[in-house]
């Protein structure tokens, strides 16, 4: 276990605040700077831990597990770690040496850039920028003025400075409160050329498989992780609750009927959790040795991914309303989690838009 008692003691003891504030406290993010928890996917010459896939999944589960928000965030911010590759060497080493390097940013071309000298003047505002107001730079996904008359318009992507940036606060989400994922705006920002890459090309600059992992799959993967521990701290938060009130649940048998649907929830997330890591695990070993994932596997990923979440989040629905008047109180950690946990699963990445038969 990366985190000791103590750690999750303090974190879980700030979570009402940072619930309240919108965003992790100080305490918090020290812990994510002094582990490097924005940093596992950045190589050791940037002071980043450069890991593999399903060691990093294990740690966006025990983060999710601690506070969702703090294992969001930290699933979020060391994922920006996956674009090196693509970024001038150069820039890397000012973007991301400094301990507290993270980049906030949004996938979505909702943005303008006109080419000038020397770089692109950009324009526009993007949505669902998790962290914000911790980020030490921004990526934004622009459409290129004067590639409109081509079929497919060139996008490229523009990394800006916090000064660069307006954070519009418009993150007004039931879950993941803490995460200040709000939208950004820039006006007018000049960006210079090298402060730019290519998502879609070239990808030499560094050269770890995880960075040759397809895009989709490492997101949907990584936010199956964070499902996965939320849930399990949801249905830790319900058995505590239904411990405290055995002495008044027994004379009904509400009880042994609670406790049992927990034990049982628990077993089907736990079967499906280790059909995740399974699927993950043969899809690495595959992956490190020949560099790519076939259409099959790819698919095959995508699948897991959906069901894993789709039985996280069945889990807790089927146990909320068992959990009395006390349950859907905003200020009880069982109920942030069940919100914590549906706002995590809404990412339409894992949203599996088919019926799944969960048993």
């Amino acid at each position: 276990m990366l985190f000791n008692d103590e750690t999750v003691n303090m974190i879980r003891e700030n979570s009402l605040e940072m619930e309240r504030a919108g965003s992790l406290t100080q305490q918090v993010l020290n812990i994510i700077y002094e582990n490097g928890l924005f940093k596992l996917f950045v190589p050791e010459e940037f002071g980043g831990k450069m890991m593999g896939l399903p060691d990093a999944l294990k740690i966006f589960e025990q983060a999710s597990r601690i506070d969702g928000s703090f294992g969001w965030l930290v699933n979020i911010g060391s994922g920006g770690g996956y674009f090196i590759p693509s970024i001038l060497p150069t820039v890397s080493q000012e973007v991301f040496s400094d301990k507290k390097a993270v980049i906030a940013g949004s996938g979505f071309p909702s943005g303008t850039a006109e080419r000038v000298d020397g770089g692109f003047v950009v324009n526009g505002q993007w949505k669902y920028c998790s962290g914000s107001t911790h980020a030490t730079v921004f990526t934004a996904n622009c459409k290129v003025e004067g590639s409109e008359t081509s079929s497919n318009p060139e996008i490229r992507s523009f990394i800006l400075l916090p000064e660069q940036v307006k954070i519009v606060q418009d993150w007004k989400a039931f879950g993941l409160k803490a995460t200040a994922s709000h939208s950004i705006a820039v006006e007018n920002a000049f960006v210079p050329e090298e402060m730019t890459f290519d998502i879609f090309g070239n990808r030499s600059y560094y050269d770890h498989p995880v960075y040759q992992y397809p895009f989709v799959q490492f997101a949907q993967t990584s936010f199956t992780a964070v499902s996965i521990g939320i849930c399990k701290h949801f249905l830790d938060e319900a058995k505590q609750l239904s411990q405290q009130n055995k002495e008044a649940w027994q004379t009904s048998h509400r009880y042994d009927f609670v406790i049992n649907k927990i034990n049982d929830m628990e077993q089907l997330l736990a079967r499906s959790s280790d059909d995740f890591y399974k699927t993950i695990a043969e899809s690495w070993k595959t992956h490190a040795r020949h560099k790519q994932l076939s259409k099959h596997q790819q698919e095959e990923i995508s699948r897991q991914c959906k069901e894993t979440t789709r039985v996280a989040l069945t889990c807790a629905q089927s146990i909320l309303p068992y959990l009395g008047i006390n349950a859907i109180m905003e200020d009880t950690p069982v109920n942030q989690t069940w919100r914590d946990l549906h706002t995590a699963c809404q990412n339409t990445l894992v949203v599996p838009f088919y019926d799944i038969d969960i048993n």
